[in-house]
């Protein structure tokens, strides 16, 4: 058998649809807790039903020809193609391509979930690269490497299993009463590891076919054994995932409430492992913890990059429902300007963030270690901690826009009751053009994404997904080049003061932003437009 020659075209893995992922699903045998019982198949269980429908509106955009360009990339080191979400950036045009098929997911789904295994993944890619060069050795990029090929040719679903209990915050892994409220190495041989102990807040955990487990934080020495990171299936004897159900399913949903939830969710989970074995094949590093700041700190990157889409992408709901309930309500934005000042802040504050994305995506820079691309982390932590602090202003914009009505209006029961439906329909109606049950519809949509239970729970997670503001503003001044600032200042002042690297305040530098020489290489690869010039936010 002779190999492919370099020149052909890469191979395409076989990826999934949809319904082929509901039915993987069916091949694992997790041990699940919702709502305080347990849940006999993950793929049948109403109560995940929203959460599972996100993952397989990702599996089936893959596979939409009009989306290929965004939703696929050719993974060169083995000359094959992939789903986005499970690539290892090359460059970045990548980069851009992952920002843009993120929002066009999201403006579906909510939240695409799925993302946040391109982000584990590619840091992983980069942390096992710096740990292979300070020992000289190959062994963790290629144990890496093996299970990239496996993720990818399987096409696989990942959950995240990184943010420990973390029990007292005050106190370091090594010092907690219970070690168990930190992920931690147990014991070890030639076979393997086992580990033991607890990962909150893991996205999506029930429906996932693995979880990639990563420490949370920066170790010392003596947290050696809690710097681990390795792979396990959701299903591993001694796995336990405690959940909360996925949207809003409910016994009205038929009568017109939680329009959106009810279709798309995500279910958060907290998993306990109790002695898991991990061969040492599906571990891709034990203890170093020299090295766990690498991990942490491009896996945050790369997280944060992949946030700003994913908001970007709520945010064309609330401008797009935002419009509808304009005209339903007989208004228009162009002529009233008390709507359309709201309404190009929304636009604005929606298309800010993602500029910082699209920023970080231009400016990103080539890892020397692992050669793979990172986005700018300075553009990557304002573009998050613009989205995370202004989502409250958001929800409030589109609540401007839409009137009281959102709230106001009497339950669904009664558009299917005798003895007020009909009148209702009479008087609620504004444009005579646009129906009852359409304006009333929009409203609840917007009900159910700004000013409900689920609504509530879209605030916080933007709020703190990724990391909390503090952890931004912490990334954006341990970043940015406040040194070249400075030294702009104190020349043109004509102080005639030179360079200290040993000076704090002008330890962070970095060459300018204005041409490809210090910023990114010549030639650097692009994003591949969608056919028509279309992006994706558009």
């Amino acid at each position: 058998m002779t190999s492919q020659p370099e020149t052909a075209a890469p191979g395409r893995v076989a990826l999934m649809t949809g319904d082929q992922y509901r039915e993987s699903l069916r091949e694992y045998k997790p041990t699940v807790y919702v709502d305080g019982r347990v849940v006999a198949r993950v793929a049948d269980e109403p109560a995940l039903r929203p959460g599972v429908n996100a993952l397989a509106f990702t599996y089936d955009a893959a596979l939409r020809p009009e989306l290929a360009p965004i939703a696929l990339a050719t993974q060169h080191s083995r000359h094959r193609v992939v789903a986005r979400m499970l690539h290892i950036d090359e460059s970045a045009g990548d980069l851009l391509n992952k920002l843009e098929a993120v929002r066009v997911l999201c403006q579906e789904t909510g939240c695409a979930q799925r993302y946040l295994a391109h982000d584990a993944l590619n840091g992983i890619h980069q942390a096992t690269a710096r740990i292979d060069d300070a020992k000289g050795t190959t062994e963790h990029r290629a144990r890496f490497a093996a299970y990239l090929a496996h993720v990818q040719d399987k096409d696989l679903s990942l959950g995240i299993a990184m943010t420990d209990a973390k029990g007292d915050r005050s106190k370091k892994p090594h010092q907690q009463a219970n070690p168990d409220t930190y992920v931690h190495i147990v014991s070890q041989d030639g076979k393997g590891i086992v580990i033991s102990g607890t990962k909150a807040i893991v996205t999506g955990g029930p429906y996932m076919h693995e979880f990639l487990v990563m420490p949370s934080r920066n170790m010392g020495a003596e947290d050696a054994p809690f710097a681990v990171c390795c792979a396990v299936r959701v299903d591993a004897p001694g796995i336990t995932i405690v959940a909360r159900p996925a949207g809003r399913p409910g016994e009205k949903l038929e009568h017109g409430d939680a329009l959106f939830s009810r279709k798309y969710g995500q279910s958060t989970a907290v998993v306990i492992f109790d002695k898991v074995f991990v061969p040492w094949d599906r571990v891709f590093y034990a203890g170093d913890w020299e090295h766990s700041h690498v991990l942490t700190y491009s896996y945050a990157t790369h997280h944060r990059h992949s946030c700003i889409a994913a908001r970007a992408g709520f945010g064309d709901l609330l401008i797009g429902a935002g419009a509808l309930m304009c005209e339903a309500n007989g208004l228009d934005p162009a002529t009233k300007r008390a709507l359309r000042e709201p309404m190009v802040e929304l636009i604005k504050i929606t298309e800010g963030f993602y500029a910082c994305g699209v920023a970080a995506s231009v400016y990103a820079t080539q890892d020397e270690y692992s050669g793979s691309f990172m986005p700018d982390p300075v553009y990557s932590n304002i573009g998050k901690l613009l989205l995370a602090t202004q989502i409250y202003d958001m929800h409030r914009l589109a609540h401007e826009v839409s009137g009281g009505l959102v709230v106001a209006l009497p339950g669904p029961d009664e558009d299917h009751n005798p003895a007020t439906a009909a009148k209702l329909s009479e008087v609620l109606q504004a444009h005579p053009d646009i129906p009852y049950d359409k304006r009333i519809q929009t409203a609840r949509f917007i009900e159910d994404l700004t000013a409900s239970h689920q609504g509530s729970w879209y605030s916080v997670i933007s709020l703190h997904g990724g990391g909390s503001p503090a952890a931004m503003k912490q990334e954006i001044w341990r970043n940015y080049p406040v040194g070249s600032k400075v030294e702009l200042v104190e020349r043109l002042l004509e102080r005639g003061v030179l360079h200290d690297d040993k000076r704090a305040l002008t330890q962070n530098r970095q060459p300018g932003r204005c041409c490809d020489t210090g910023c990114t290489a010549p030639g650097q690869p692009v994003m591949v437009p969608l056919p028509g010039g279309r992006k994706a936010g558009a």
